[in-house]
């Protein structure tokens, strides 16, 4: 039995467009036959080599105005709650550990789907340990071997390696899909050519 085809996505807790593709990836994936790898990792330090200190939605006033009024028009199109979460961005390196010692124990993906949706659905705080353990528990895991297992050196260094990988293929901004062979897909409208050219279309 062949192998099913994977695909790497990679995806912050901070990032609007991220929200939507956390929605839609399992479903999408699951009815072409593709793996999901989870990558959480930090725009923070890819922006920062940039020369910028904030999301480019909030350097660039016209790009971010333009951005909430299309994340409006993608939730209401696809059926999702959305509140602005405050301040924007967030800090999402908690959320990003906690997601990394999901990945083994696998949780990762109902937990990511629950805090995006408690920080885009409900503008909730993603750094409040309260937050992120309602989303551990509502993914079916242990909240309180997740958070000591976040504050872990061992999973503070792994979510500093995904993040130096992710610098090295090349992504610049979430979500991102990366297949088997290398292909490089930037942005939630390009969820389903990732997911084609995973699947060799």
């Amino acid at each position: 039995m062949a192998a099913r085809p994977t695909l790497d996505f990679w995806f912050d807790f901070a990032s609007t467009y991220s929200y939507l593709a956390v929605m839609r990836i399992g479903a999408l994936a699951d009815a072409a036959g593709v793996k999901v790898q989870w990558r959480p990792f930090l725009l923070g330090p890819i922006f920062a080599a940039q020369g910028w200190n904030s999301s480019p939605f909030n350097l660039y006033p016209a790009k971010g105005k333009n951005m909430w009024r299309d994340i409006e028009r993608q939730c209401g199109r696809l059926g999702l709650p959305l509140k602005r979460p405050a301040p924007f961005p967030q800090n999402s390196l908690n959320a990003a550990r906690v997601a990394i010692a999901g990945r083994e124990p696998g949780w990762i993906d109902g937990f990511s789907r629950a805090l995006f949706s408690s920080a885009f659905g409900e503008g909730k705080n993603i750094a409040d340990e309260s937050v992120l353990a309602a989303a551990v528990r509502s993914a079916g895991g242990d909240a309180n071997a997740a958070m000591i297992a976040s504050r872990s050196e061992e999973v503070k260094g792994r979510l500093r390696a995904e993040t130096e990988l992710a610098k090295s293929i090349g992504i610049y901004g979430a979500p991102s899909f990366v297949t088997h062979d290398g292909e490089l897909f930037w942005g939630n409208d390009r969820l389903e050519d990732a997911i084609a050219w995973a699947k060799g279309e």
